[in-house]
């Protein structure tokens, strides 16, 4: 239960990152976003930010 918002956020997090990518590159269209190279480079960013704490979410804490 303590790991299920980290999930959900990093979840979010790549999803919404994609859809950005898509959208700036020209892929999805239909909205202001589309076609327009700054979603282009805000999508990867936000989209490895919530692989980042899925990786960390899932890998734990370290012990030494």
């Amino acid at each position: 239960m303590k790991k299920a918002i980290p999930i959900a956020l990093g979840l979010l997090l790549t999803v919404a990152g994609v859809v950005w990518a898509l959208q700036g590159l020209g892929y999805i269209g239909g909205s202001s976003m589309s076609g327009k190279s700054l979603w282009a480079v805000i999508g990867p960013i936000v989209a490895a930010m919530g692989v980042s704490l899925l990786y960390v979410t899932f890998r734990g804490p370290q012990k030494r």
